[in-house]
């Protein structure tokens, strides 16, 4: 708190004018950093969904090529089943049977041909099911595939979105004359250490919290201080759902890449009663989470430009809108 007043006040004094421009400068490039990071989860969000349908489509399409032997070969069948009859003359041969001398002749002829139709039948019912199934399975993939471009696009969409957010971020703060860039660049660097002395502080008190939300607590916190960037699961590099992902890996728990994905994962839990190593998701649609310490606070990866740390759990535009347990 301290040193957010030490920030407050030094963008504030003493040239008025001056003071204001940086202070809104600061305030547009924490806020188009915090849109970047919206975009970036959402980019990690079709990424897992896109990589779980790619899955799925992989197994259909190998079920639509065994399909696909399977018609193929009872077709093979039935052809060799007409040849049969076409070179033995069934019809031709059921009236010479008809008319014959011999009765047993007739009795074994007429059983043979009698089999050779009951085959006939069934190969024409197991291929017609066969390829019924085949059709089913072949339309199943081309909606997959339609899925899966759609998915792609979302993807880049997002991705970009991310990138062309902290451009305008960018080209904001090369506006300013070198004195003020600096200036910014300091203050925030001092913002950032004095934030990972307290975080450093605050995660004395996970001392006490056991099991597997005790260890991947004890994991995130362990990481205080590292920088964000967008896309990463460490070892020194996060965003917000990459830490989570590995924390809980720590203990066991399997986590994809994605906040939003994770919210709908474990228990849920009523805000009221969540405990120290809950999951804590932000936003709507979700585009944050950060394991909750207790005492109001949490540990989490923020956003583009600020390192892994402990913070209260209000994230002003961003509602805490889901708490889960593993």
């Amino acid at each position: 708190m301290a040193s957010t007043i030490i920030l407050i006040s030094s963008l504030t004094s003493p040239v008025a004018t001056a003071a204001q421009t940086l202070a809104q400068v600061q305030a547009q490039v924490n806020r188009l950093e915090e849109e970047a990071t919206t975009a970036a989860e959402g980019a990690q969000e079709a990424k897992v969904k896109l990589a779980s349908l790619t899955r799925s489509l992989a197994g259909i399409q190998a079920q639509a090529a065994v399909q696909g032997k399977t018609v193929d070969a009872i077709s093979k069948t039935l052809g060799a089943i007409a040849v049969n009859q076409y070179k033995s003359g069934s019809l031709s041969q059921s009236l010479e049977l008809l008319f014959s001398s011999d009765p047993a002749l007739y009795l074994s002829s007429a059983g043979s041909l009698e089999a050779i139709t009951r085959r006939k039948s069934t190969q024409l019912r197991k291929f017609q099911s066969a390829e019924q199934a085949l059709n089913a399975t072949s339309l199943t993939v081309s909606d997959r595939l339609a899925q899966v471009k759609v998915l792609q696009k979302n993807l880049a969409e997002r991705s970009a979105l991310a990138q062309r957010k902290l451009a305008q971020a960018e080209l904001l703060l090369s506006k300013l004359k070198k004195e003020d860039r600096e200036r910014l660049a300091k203050l925030a660097e001092d913002q950032e250490n004095a934030d990972q002395a307290s975080s450093l502080a605050a995660a004395k008190s996970a001392a006490g919290v056991s099991g597997r939300s005790g260890i991947a607590l004890k994991y995130a916190l362990a990481q205080i201080g590292d920088r964000y960037v967008f896309g990463a699961a460490g070892l020194t590099t996060w965003d917000c759902s990459g830490l989570t992902m590995r924390a809980f890996q720590s203990a066991g728990v399997s986590l994809p890449h994605s906040s939003a994905a994770q919210s709908r994962m474990g228990k849920s839990i009523p805000f009221g009663q969540k405990k120290p190593g809950d999951l804590l998701f932000f936003g709507r649609p979700v585009s944050h989470v950060g394991i909750y310490l207790g005492g109001g606070r949490m540990v989490h990866a923020p956003r583009s430009g600020s390192r892994v740390k402990v913070a209260d759990t209000s994230m002003g535009r961003k509602p805490l809108v889901a708490v889960r347990r593993f």
